[in-house]
């Protein structure tokens, strides 16, 4: 196993996401998430969702849409 590519590819993954603050903005999200309402089914959808685009490219204010139901 080449552990210089693995690192490589690390490093260019954690960029292309924001570096280390956007990092920390997206397990903020993930945690927010975690913590609302909704089914587990609900909850790892938003997840997915939220994490399809890089921190640095969502804007601060966007969330992940709430389901209205159960209420």
């Amino acid at each position: 196993m080449r552990w210089s590519r693995l690192a490589q590819t690390a490093k260019k993954t954690l960029d292309s996401r924001g570096g280390t603050d956007g990092l920390k903005r997206d397990a903020e999200q993930l945690r927010e998430i975690a913590r609302g309402q909704g089914s587990a089914k609900d909850k790892a959808r938003r997840a997915a969702e939220a994490l399809k685009q890089p921190t640095g490219h969502r804007g601060s204010s966007e969330r992940p849409p709430r389901d209205a139901g159960g209420l």
